[in-house]
């Protein structure tokens, strides 16, 4: 039983003062640092246009609803087409079938009185001037809903801007980096660690109006406005 007890306490004591050492060998190797944020922000002209258009057809006949909608579409298509739209830049986006009933308050078992069938069509631009153009032209040749424009940046824009803002958001993490370390007494010696973020929101107009009348009158007057392109950087540096 002696025995038993003199090697659990040896046991003990050499957990415990691993333990200590490993506490010890932690705190010789914590690095004294400084961690700053910065934020940089560049604003740019968006390069980019997505418009979304719908033809909607209705009859008490679903057949003749979508056959008269298919027309009506591929009249726009082929026009977009003909005004030097590429073809690969126009996408269906969207196809339903909703059944209009009569009033329930006329029946409890209310029928089927026509057909709603839309048909929604993106056209992605990379001529942003043209938006207004293809809006008209839409109009001209069937389109009768007008879902939403975004406007956003090519991927070798976007980084063009990028770059710029991270170039200014490094700069302000390094100043205020080096005013509380002069103001410590400290010096920076290097850089520890460093955590990127940001990015942009794309200029977004949704159920924006339009008119037939505006077919044959001028052109519809779309504007872009600009996007704002942010970056931030957290970075943590080694002082001495």
């Amino acid at each position: 039983m002696k025995l038993k007890i003199a090697i659990l306490t040896v046991f003990t004591v050499l957990v415990a003062l691993a333990a200590i050492g490993a506490v010890s060998a932690a705190d010789v190797s914590t690095d004294h640092t400084i961690t700053a944020s910065g934020t940089g922000s560049v604003m740019g002209t968006p390069d980019r246009a997505q418009i979304s258009l719908a033809v909607e057809t209705e009859n008490p006949d679903v057949r003749v609803a979508q056959a008269a909608n298919a027309a009506r579409m591929s009249t726009v298509m082929d026009a977009l087409i003909a005004a030097g739209i590429p073809k690969d830049a126009l996408k269906t986006t969207g196809y339903n079938i909703y059944p209009v009933y009569e009033d329930t308050k006329l029946t409890l078992t209310p029928k089927v009185k026509t057909y709603q069938v839309t048909n929604t069509l993106t056209v992605t631009l990379h001529d942003v001037s043209r938006t207004g153009e293809v809006i008209d032209i839409g109009i001209a040749n069937g389109i009768n809903q007008a879902n939403s424009i975004r406007f956003f940046l090519s991927d070798e824009q976007n980084q063009v801007l990028r770059t710029e803002a991270l170039k200014e958001a490094t700069a302000r993490a390094a100043s205020d980096a080096q005013t509380v370390a002069a103001a410590l007494g400290v010096s920076i010696s290097s850089v520890k660690s460093v955590d990127i973020g940001g990015g942009y929101s794309p200029v977004y107009y949704q159920n924006y109006a339009v008119s037939e009348k505006a077919v044959g009158g001028a052109s519809t007057p779309i504007e872009a406005g600009d996007i704002t392109v942010t970056a931030t950087v957290t970075v943590a540096y080694l002082i001495g």
